[in-house]
């Protein structure tokens, strides 16, 4: 018969295995979405993209992987920080929208560089930015910190806005 010390390490040794095991999902899970959305950004990039009227502010291509990479890292750990809470209105709200938000982020891309839409990509990411800022608020609710993990994402969508309707309006017509 196992002590109650040995229960208590047994039981310790789970959480800690299901907890890393949460982490590793919730960094795997915007690190996939940006690796789909990087396959069909990757082949309109060397054709399409490269014809296009670049805004005077667009920054280099090479630029955009590693603030990507970080950003889809930060918000896997501020949405372990989340899911990891016990489960209350606040926190499945939470998860909603960060899901809502995922999609939204891998729409942007097949909008953009798959379907070659600038115009309807602007009005998505938009949406975008709308629900990052929901998330922010939904997640800030359950766990400040996860929220304000969120802020470089922000602001680069924020960023990315006048980026694509400088695109949008340089190669319309």
């Amino acid at each position: 018969m196992k002590s109650y010390d040995d229960i208590r390490v047994l039981k310790l040794n789970l959480m800690k295995k299901h907890l890393l095991l949460k982490l590793l999902i919730s960094i795997a899970l915007p690190l996939s979405v940006g690796a789909i959305a990087g396959m069909f950004t990757a082949q309109a990039v060397p054709e399409w993209y490269a014809s296009l009227n670049r805004p005077w502010f667009s920054p280099p291509n090479w630029i955009f992987g590693p603030v990507w990479t970080t950003i889809y890292i930060l918000m896997g750990i501020s949405f372990f920080m989340v899911w990891k809470q016990d489960a209350t209105r606040e926190r499945n709200l939470a998860i909603l929208v960060f899901f809502i938000q995922l999609l939204l982020n891998l729409a942007w891309s097949f909008l953009f560089f798959y379907f070659k839409m600038p115009g309807l990509a602007l009005i998505e990411i938009i949406l975008l930015w709308l629900s990052i800022i929901v998330m922010f608020f939904a997640f800030y609710k359950v766990n400040p910190l996860a929220a304000y993990i969120n802020i470089p994402y922000f602001l680069w969508v924020s960023f990315a806005i006048p980026l694509n309707a400088g695109f949008y309006f340089l190669n319309s017509g």
